[in-house]
């Protein structure tokens, strides 16, 4: 690999990993104390459970 595609990818990895990590933060802060009240969920509240399992348990592909 080239030294830029190298410096590249570490870039990408330094920002990509926190704007992910923020994203998963937010998302549970606004949903899991709705959630836990045990009052109906929305459909948002739903989506954005959604987008939690797929963070936590991929997205079902599998490589190969």
């Amino acid at each position: 690999m080239e030294p830029l595609m190298i410096g590249f990818a570490v870039l990408a990895v330094l920002v990509i990993i926190p704007l992910a990590i923020a994203l998963f933060q937010w998302l549970w802060n606004i949903t899991m104390p709705e959630v836990f009240d045990l009052k109906l969920i929305t459909f948002w509240q739903a989506f954005r459970l959604l987008l939690i399992a797929a963070f936590l348990f991929g997205t079902g592909r599998t490589g190969g």
